[in-house]
């Protein structure tokens, strides 16, 4: 059988279409590229924002449209409204989050076990840029109760997968040539604390770290109220990458307040603080939402100073999303949708502003790039791309397949257009 995979939204959703793809290739299914060369297509939704839903709905669509003799649609859309998603044309079956972890064996009607015992072979997925990052799935669900936030109904609680399993997806990527681990989850720094003897992201971090075969390991979002100072000392392995990306929301206390975020703004810069003593040059990125219920210009303002001062490396800026069953949908001072985008499109020029001084702080420097793809033109000049550590993009042109290997690259010139800096493999 031939299997189309789609995934929109975060990582986790990427994570885990590729344990389905290892799960059908495993019992001899195809994994093809297209919808219209399958014979199912499963959708991985979303559903954090409206645009978010109705990408998914767009996909779920798109699949049935383009060919695919069934579709399949789980996630978090349809976990949450699931009988919309059953009323869009050629969805031929819906599995939530609950059920997620059977998908495999429900499409094909094997036992669960079976599918568990299966051996894990990673391979990319078709299209995918090469083997180069694989991102591991470590925790699920979420016990954060922030008011904008549908994940934790669409998820539900903190729940943390054992070691052993976390080891045997990084030792397959491994396998499958996969130069950097990348960590995900709902609430990652949760990971741990639900096993009857309860353990920290440290521990996790400590258990992977022994692993010698191990490129680079990377963390993906994390709460600021779920960092652990004490995993500071790791990054003295430089196999860490130091790029934390750590959620803010908005500059304003009366704000966050509102967003049901268990921090202030000044716990939250002596956080960074800390971070940024401990670990040199690291990569700060940040999300922030524009015209949460009851913004006013002051706490707009505010938001606008914090992130100035704080200076990210990167970020995301959101416009405010309503999302029925959320306390804030409820809320009273709705910003008025064309405010909330006017301050959007500020905060996205404060965010590109401080990512510009921090790659210019690297110029003339030569570091290690991973390169990850490769463009080509007519005449055979090739241009590579991929990252540092810290999450800086580079392009560089270069002889022979660099593409998932590591080479030490001369940062030339900043290229603002695509806020990456164009150096030269040395």
């Amino acid at each position: 059988m031939k299997i189309f995979l789609d995934s929109i939204g975060c990582r986790l959703n990427q994570s885990e279409i590729e344990g389905f793809a290892n799960q059908f290739r495993a019992l001899g299914h195809q994994i093809v590229s297209h919808p219209g060369d399958a014979d199912v297509a499963i959708v991985n939704t979303c559903t954090v924002t409206v645009k978010a839903a109705a990408d998914s709905r767009k996909q779920l669509r798109r699949a049935s449209r383009e060919g695919a003799q069934a579709v399949i649609a789980t996630g978090c859309y349809v976990t949450l409204e699931p009988e919309a998603a059953r009323d869009l044309t050629g969805v031929t079956k819906v599995i939530s989050n609950a059920h997620k972890d059977a998908l495999v064996a429900d499409v094909l009607q094997k036992p669960l076990d079976e599918i568990a015992a299966l051996p894990y072979i990673r391979e990319p997925l078709p299209g995918d840029r090469a083997r180069t990052r694989a991102f591991i799935k470590v925790q699920e669900g979420c016990d954060n109760h922030c008011t904008y936030c549908l994940t934790r109904l669409a998820r539900g609680v903190s729940r943390s997968r054992e070691m052993f399993m976390i080891q045997k997806d990084i030792q397959a990527a491994l396998d499958g040539g996969a130069q950097e681990i990348v960590l995900t989850g709902v609430q990652l720094g949760a990971w741990g604390r639900d096993f009857p003897t309860p353990q920290r992201l440290s521990d996790l971090l400590k258990g992977i770290l022994t692993h010698q075969r191990i490129g680079r390991v990377r963390l993906s979002s994390i709460e600021p109220w779920d960092f652990d100072l004490n995993m500071l000392s790791l990054w003295q392995d430089s196999r860490l990458c130091r790029h934390l990306h750590i959620p803010l929301q908005s500059g304003s206390d009366r704000i966050l307040n509102r967003m049901g975020r268990p921090i202030s703004t000044r716990a939250y810069h002596t956080l960074i603080e800390d971070i940024r003593a401990k670990i040199p040059d690291v990569a700060l990125t940040t999300d922030v939402i524009a015209g949460f219920p009851g913004e006013s210009d002051a706490d707009f303002k505010a938001t606008q100073a914090f992130i100035q001062a704080v200076g990210f490396a990167g970020g995301h800026a959101f416009t405010y999303s309503p999302r029925p069953g959320t306390p804030a949908f409820s809320m009273e001072d709705r910003v008025l949708p064309i405010v909330a985008k006017s301050r959007n499109a500020e905060l996205r020029v404060l965010i590109a502003s401080a990512s510009h001084e921090f790659h210019e702080r690297f110029i003339g420097r030569t570091v290690p790039v991973l390169w990850e793809s490769r463009q080509q033109n007519q005449d055979g000049f090739r241009w590579f791309s991929g990252l540092t550590d810290n999450y800086i993009r580079v392009f560089a042109s270069g002889e022979g397949e660099l593409c998932n290997s590591i080479s030490c690259v001369r940062l030339d010139a900043y290229y603002p257009e695509l806020n990456a800096i164009i150096g030269h493999v040395e």
